[in-house]
């Protein structure tokens, strides 16, 4: 029989409730296990791992950093739908909608196990908070609707109203005129007493859900510190190259020429900041080599240190966009641990892996050549912090991130392209991914209003990058006008970006647009034909709309 409409209502609030039950339960319980034991977090990664390439590059086009935020946020309100429908069949058939509550939770449970990093143990937080949820569900119902009536669930009693009003004794007595009256009004009370109860247990779930949430956060913030402060950098044996003043162009708006840690951008497959216990980290050497090798992490640190400037570009970065950063980083280079382990012949590829099960192919010889490839520990001067691959990641000059930076580091798999292929390879993306040359305007931002000064002039400002080549020369059109150069800022190395700046002399008040182009030490001017960031980097020249006052 069809529950009546208010009472499926409150039953899709008792799914709710539950649902959330399941969630605060599970979070608080994965803080003792693998950071990808959360279901939210296995699912998520679950779902990451099938979208097309084509979705997630529109993801991030439109949110940037924030995409994981996005996504968590797409995957709450469907979780809310879900079991919202799944309470309010309960309305009717209880036992359903516990099957179906506990048939959310051993997917979840499945999904844990498709996480690279997790053991069949993470699948505990999971089943606790099924197990919790799920009699938590029949207690909310049974609140809402009373007990069934003659055990038949469904039945008009369960909505906690009895008989029709009115209805007289035997005798034909009319008991509804006194009792009857008092009797609903005393079950009305009662509906409203158990949905104000439920209410509040649903507050207290979602308040159990987000304290669970930030003190996954904070514990995971305090293990991360607690760990990085067992160890002191190693002092580099070739230190980078002084920074000198000039490679900072002074004007407002403009990025620092070292991007802090926390500004510097990240994107990867971690929907969860993995922990990694330090003591127990190790690299493994392994494939086309003549011996195998396993480094832990103290004797990584004895290992001779080089420190080195590096901008790090992503592939979904689109043209002008900001999702690359300059840092520098203290390692060990990658050539030197290849060396040792012997690299065989016929070999063109290195298959680094994460310990979220994220891989990259790097071409060999990006590797094994004369530039700062790093097994990295330090980042600005740091240990690195855990969003950028704490305790040990990968930086390559000159290769996009997504066949080169791989975060958490825990693997080398020396190979060859024809056997074996990465994570975003298998998903559309070029396997090899060399930087593209690329310029872009900071100042002005889009629609921004600038004012002349008193000799009619504005200030424009920008940075460019072409990794393993440098930049030359960096040219600025106004309007339809003719290009002219801009200034460069002093050039750490071919590996970093270099900021531009344009004193514009005869500005006009009104709407203008701006657009910037690059050469790279070869000589080689960036082109301008568009493309977007799939399969193998965005290109084009950036143009900026704004206005003079």
């Amino acid at each position: 029989m069809t529950a009546p409409r208010g009472a499926a209502r409150w039953s899709a609030v008792a799914g709710v409730v539950a649902g959330l039950v399941l969630v605060a339960v599970a979070e608080l319980a994965s803080l003792a296990f693998s950071s990808s034991s959360a279901p939210f977090v296995a699912v998520g990664g679950a779902f990451v791992d099938i979208v097309p390439p084509g979705v997630k590059d529109l993801v991030i086009r439109l949110f940037g950093t924030w995409d994981k935020l996005v996504l968590f946020a797409s995957m709450g309100a469907v979780y809310l739908v879900l079991t919202a429908l799944i309470g309010r069949l309960g309305a009717a058939r209880r036992a359903l909608a516990a099957v179906l509550l506990a048939g959310l939770g051993a997917l979840a449970m499945a999904l844990v196990l498709t996480r690279a990093q997790n053991t069949a143990l993470d699948v505990l937080p999971t089943l606790f908070g099924t197990l919790v949820a799920v009699p938590a569900l029949l207690l909310l119902l049974r609140t809402v609707h009373g007990p069934a009536a003659s055990g038949t669930e469904g039945a008009p009693g369960a909505d906690g109203v009895g008989a029709a009003e009115g209805t007289g004794t035997a005798d034909g007595a009319g008991a509804a005129d006194g009792a009857g009256t008092t009797g609903s009004a005393d079950e009305a009370r009662a509906r409203w007493t158990r949905r104000r109860a439920l209410l509040g247990v649903g507050a207290v779930g979602v308040l159990a859900v987000v304290g669970a949430a930030v003190g996954r956060g904070i514990t995971a913030s305090r293990e991360v510190a607690a760990r990085a402060a067992r160890y002191v950098l190693p002092a580099p044996r070739t230190s980078a190259p002084p920074i000198p003043a000039e490679a900072q162009v002074e004007l407002e708006g403009m990025p620092r020429y070292l991007t802090p840690n926390q500004d510097f951008y990240r994107i990867d497959t971690a929907l969860a900041v993995p922990r990694v216990d330090p003591a127990a980290w190790s690299l493994r050497i392994h494939g086309l080599v003549d011996q195998e090798l396993e480094i832990d992490l103290a004797a990584l640190l004895e290992e001779p240190m080089v420190e080195a400037h590096v901008t790090l570009t992503c592939v979904s970065n689109a043209v002008g966009g900001d999702l690359a950063g300059n840092a520098t980083w203290l390692g060990v280079p990658v050539r030197t641990l290849l060396e040792r382990a012997g690299v065989q012949d016929g070999a063109d590829m290195v298959l680094s892996r994460s310990i979220d099960g994220f891989t990259a192919s790097t071409p060999l010889e990006a590797l094994t050549d004369d530039r700062d490839s790093l097994i990295a520990v330090g980042m600005n001067g740091e240990p690195l912090p855990a969003e950028h691959g704490y305790p040990v990641r990968m930086v390559v000059p000159g290769l996009y991130g997504y066949v080169s930076a791989t975060k958490w580091l825990t693997e080398l798999k020396v190979t060859r392209f024809e056997d074996d292929v990465a994570y975003w390879s298998t998903r559309g993306w070029s396997e090899r991914g060399p930087i593209k040359t690329a310029s872009r305007v900071d100042v002005p931002r889009s629609f921004a209003e600038l004012e002349a000064d008193a000799d009619g002039a504005v200030m424009l400002g920008g940075t460019a990058w072409a990794q393993q080549r440098g930049v030359s020369a960096v040219e600025v059109r106004i309007d339809d006008g003719q290009w002219r150069e801009a200034q460069l800022g002093a050039e750490v190395t071919a590996d970093t970006w270099v900021q531009w700046s344009l004193r514009w002399g005869d500005a006009e008040p009104g709407d203008h647009s701006v657009t910037v182009r690059a050469t790279d030490g070869e000589g080689t001017l960036q082109t301008s034909q568009r493309a977007a960031p799939a399969p193998d980097g965005a290109s084009g020249w950036h143009t900026v709309r704004f206005t003079v006052v």
